[in-house]
């Protein structure tokens, strides 16, 4: 049997993140729908967002640790089944809690196989590739905000919310037929997880450290892009050029996510500082921008902040996986799916203090909180560089 080339097998994991991606966020455009549909409130919609974060932050750990002597290629066609199952089962839902039910069975898919393929990119490439093969990974979620969510919209616009879900089931499809054929059978197993790693991992400063540098940096981005479209609006334009700003600032998005992969595969944490410095002064940038009631600034501010804000994505992960492997190579899936709970936790900071922020400040502030968020993990790195343990065997010479 001839060997799978990596690049169909990154190809596979693509499609199953673009799938995963557009049902993530698909439910905050059907919700005037969804409230229609079973007669219930608005924050009540809202669960099916608030839920599907807690799935995946619960799900990501969880059933990894319950899935650890599954074969890669089995697991992953496990991953994708639930996937379908659960947009299924929200699709055809004939009660509002069968339509949770169906959000929770996805997102718990969604949180296994953003750590699980996190580790199989990282596999099947030479390791001068790692950041650039889970870059491409993770493309599969960025062009899925640009595309993929808006197109499911789209269809539940014009015909019913039911079929945004089949929409994705169908995609899902797509990706779970690509993992049979290009995900490769003879993967490592980490075999079962023994529950003593979280032990190993939360006492080890290294990787609490990593995951730390995760929420921080990756949630300082929320506390500001949460409150992006009130900020235009403010500065005078108009709810159409927002649309297209939004459409430009996620294909930036994409742009960033691949170059940050390239740059963070020789030296991840070298590389992070520096994405985090060109975040952090972009938010500045258009605080400035908002504070002055400058436009055009205020737009290019705004597609700068498209290009660095999700830049680190890669290099985060692939941090975290080399630490596992140096500090506990028995519980790199298990590090691997508590960094992906760490992302989700960011986002859940970032949006309070956004929240928190507009409530008894201004909306304006949004970006500024953001800034600081992002430099509490450049203080992170900077004390990590600073520290032998945590860098030993991990970064270059030269850039220690």
């Amino acid at each position: 049997m001839n060997k799978i080339s990596p690049r169909l097998t990154l190809f596979a994991l693509a499609i199953n993140a673009f799938a995963i991606g557009s049902t993530e966020f698909i439910s905050v455009g059907l919700l005037p729908m969804i409230v229609k549909s079973f007669d219930i409130s608005l924050s009540q919609a809202g669960l099916t967002v608030s839920l599907y974060a807690l799935g995946v932050t619960i799900g990501a750990p969880l059933l990894t640790i319950l899935t650890g002597k599954w074969s890669r290629h089995s697991l992953m066609l496990g991953i994708m089944t639930l996937f379908i199952i659960g947009n299924l089962l929200a699709a055809f839902a004939p009660v509002f809690a069968i339509l949770l039910l169906g959000r929770i069975l996805a997102a718990l898919a969604h949180g296994i196989f953003m750590s699980i393929s996190t580790v199989i990119a990282a596999d099947v490439v030479e390791p001068s590739r790692r950041a650039s093969a889970i870059a491409i990974m993770f493309t599969g979620l960025t062009v899925a905000t640009v595309t993929g969510v808006p197109l499911g919209t789209f269809i539940g616009q014009q015909t019913s919310w039911n079929m945004s879900f089949i929409f994705i089931a169908t995609v899902g499809l797509i990706g779970l037929i690509a993992d049979y054929f290009l995900i490769p059978k003879s993967l490592p197993i980490p075999g079962k997880v023994d529950l003593h790693g979280f032990i190993r991992i939360f006492t080890n400063k290294p990787l609490v450290l990593s995951f730390l540098i995760t929420a921080f940096g990756y949630g300082g981005t929320f506390a500001a892009y949460t409150y992006l479209s009130p900020l235009l609006e403010r500065v005078g334009f108009s709810a159409n050029a927002i649309v297209i700003i939004l459409v430009i600032y996620r294909v930036m998005v994409a742009i960033g996510n691949t170059l940050g992969g390239r740059f963070a595969n020789t030296n991840p944490l070298y590389s992070l500082i520096k994405m985090f410095e060109l975040l952090m002064t972009t938010l500045l940038f258009l605080f400035v921008a908002v504070l002055a009631n400058n436009g055009i600034l205020t737009l290019l501010a705004s597609i700068l902040l498209g290009l660095f804000a999700f830049m680190n994505v890669p290099g985060l992960q692939l941090y975290v996986v080399q630490l596992a492997e140096k500090y506990v190579p028995n519980d790199i899936t298990l590090a691997s799916a508590l960094n992906i709970a760490a992302f989700n936790i960011g986002i859940t900071l970032g949006s309070f203090i956004g929240s928190s922020v507009t409530d008894t400040l201004s909306v304006i502030y949004t970006h500024l909180f953001g800034a600081i968020v992002v430099i509490i993990a450049i203080v992170l790195i900077l004390f990590i560089r600073n520290d032998r343990q945590s860098i030993s065997d991990v970064i270059p010479e030269e850039n220690k």
